[in-house]
């Protein structure tokens, strides 16, 4: 029950992938399918939601920050990370905090993925240097963001929006769940050796008790 959880990233993974192999393509034990060519855009609901592929060497949403390894090796350790604090907390259901770190863990591994292995998988780079594949593009209102000028959304993936999810998901869950502490009885060891010298020798306490409250009769006032 309490490792269920998993299901819910690797769905994630499974999704990410199979929709990034439609888009890039490949040919796998003689199965050839040809995706999509880099850069192009086909549209799916007119020009609000189109599938446009594009390689992404940096990290979510077109962000690119140099460095593909070392991004790539903390990756591996973000997600291992997320395993850990996965089986930490608490299994009782399918609490808002662990649908928030699986939506997390899920998008990390899917684009983990690309960046270990789609390098080796399509013979252009070697492990680790592989690069995100990128696929949903939507029509937003134009505004600036970071000097730069939007007239569409930055181009992403399942994976991206996995993480996404769960990180608002987080901010939201994480300090309900920091409200409600678990609280734990204190015990020592010695507590169940150490009686009370009141409570010692509880028979003898009754019996002398007993006795004290016995009335005494007026014919063995006479015989004493």
């Amino acid at each position: 029950m309490r490792n269920k959880i998993f299901l819910l990233p690797l769905l994630i993974v499974l999704f990410d992938q199979i929709t990034k192999l439609a888009v890039k393509g490949f040919d796998l034990l003689g199965w050839n399918y040809p995706g999509m060519m880099l850069g192009e855009s086909r549209p799916v609901f007119g020009d609000f939601l189109r599938w446009t592929f594009v390689e992404n060497p940096g990290m979510a949403f077109g962000l690119d920050f140099g460095m593909p390894v070392i991004l790539s090796l903390f990756s591996v350790a973000a997600s291992v990370f997320l395993i850990h604090l996965l089986r930490k907390t608490s299994a009782d259901g399918w609490s808002g905090l662990r649908f928030a770190l699986a939506l997390i863990l899920g998008g990390a591994a899917g684009n983990l993925i690309d960046r270990v292995f789609y390098g080796v998988f399509y013979n252009y780079a070697p492990l680790f240097y592989g690069r995100v594949v990128d696929f949903v593009d939507v029509d937003i209102p134009d505004f600036s963001l970071l000097g730069r000028e939007l007239e569409r959304f930055y181009i992403f993936n399942i994976a991206d929006a996995a993480v996404s999810v769960g990180v608002v998901l987080l901010l939201f869950f994480y300090p309900a769940s920091s409200k409600h502490p678990a609280t734990h009885t204190p015990s020592t060891p010695d507590s169940s050796s150490q009686l009370d010298p009141a409570t010692e020798q509880p028979s003898q306490q009754v019996i002398e008790a007993g006795e004290e409250k016995t009335p005494v009769t007026e014919e063995e006032q006479k015989q004493g």
